[in-house]
């Protein structure tokens, strides 16, 4: 199964694909590690952002996103455009979408039989909650 792990963040769709097969965790190079908008009150640039998107996930044959989900409010609450965001992509018809708390996500890491250091991948470090997320969901399936 082949995912795209999403973290939202202001005005930017941080992104991860990973894959499980066998057993075995993958990260796969991307051409972007983020995909991001300048004008959130642009209908146009809002469906610019939502066909990159989409056809950025087909060019990968991605199969499943998940976005790491965002408090509605509080302390923690997510920014009004990053909401706007993640609607773009959820209302995509040819994409399969979930959503992953942060604490569903370190509950099931903290139980995970896997351990893994996120230092050891690779990534930059604005893409640890992206792969967080991505690792969680594979973790549970």
């Amino acid at each position: 199964m082949r995912i795209c792990a999403v973290d939202l963040k202001a005005n930017d769709a941080i992104i991860c694909l990973m894959s499980l097969t066998n057993g075995l965790y993958n990260l796969h190079d991307c051409r972007v590690k983020k995909l991001s908008i300048a004008d959130a009150t642009s209908t146009e640039q809002l469906r610019k952002f939502q066909f990159d998107f989409v056809q950025l996930m087909k060019d990968y044959q991605i199969e499943n996103i998940v976005i790491r989900e965002r408090m509605t409010k509080g302390k923690f609450a997510g920014g009004a455009v990053s909401f706007k965001l993640e609607a773009t992509i959820q209302l995509s018809e040819q994409l399969e979408v979930s959503l992953l708390s942060p604490s569903k996500t370190k509950e099931i890491i903290k139980n995970s039989h896997v351990k893994m250091s996120f230092e050891e991948t690779g990534l930059k470090q604005f893409q640890e909650q992206a792969f967080m997320t991505g690792f969680a969901f594979l973790e549970q399936r």
